[in-house]
């Protein structure tokens, strides 16, 4: 049975496994150790919203969420910044679950919406994301690097 919640400084080690499964599918190389640290300082920090979501007792997939704000709407915003479900797990409405959640949170805090991107080869999200009922910006994205990563 899929059951989801709101994840705990408890979940940590389950969350950094999930995480650091993302970081690899996109590219980058394993560090459960960054990854612990990262979820453990956004979690202390209050800046970001962990939902977990659980086939029985067993981690399927998580989403992250961060709080931003529309000046222009002068309401709230999230920002989906992070969806994954691990590949066992696909084609089990997971992902759509993990939406719904998402969207309850947003409604609940009175947001005007939550906005996301993916990357541009990654059809099975869009897919997902098309059906859900996300539109698709006209905008124009930028990134501004600073750092010293490509």
């Amino acid at each position: 049975m899929l059951h989801l919640r709101h994840a705990t400084l408890d979940d940590l080690d389950t969350l950094s496994e999930l995480f650091d499964e993302y970081r690899v599918w996109y590219g980058q190389p394993s560090d459960p150790a960054g990854a612990r640290d990262f979820l453990r300082e956004r979690r202390l920090l209050g800046e970001s919203v962990v939902l977990l979501a659980l086939v029985g007792d067993r981690p399927a997939g998580f989403t992250q969420l961060y709080r931003s704000f529309s000046s222009v709407r002068m309401r709230r915003l999230w920002i989906l910044n992070d969806l994954f479900v691990r590949a066992g797990f696909r084609g089990q409405r997971v992902g759509v679950a993990l939406l719904d959640a998402a969207r309850d949170l947003a409604v609940q805090s009175g947001a005007a919406g939550v906005v996301l991107e993916t990357a541009g080869d990654n059809l099975a999200a869009q897919r997902l994301y098309d059906r859900y009922g996300f539109q698709r910006s006209s905008g124009v994205h930028y990134l501004l690097r600073v750092g010293g990563e490509r």
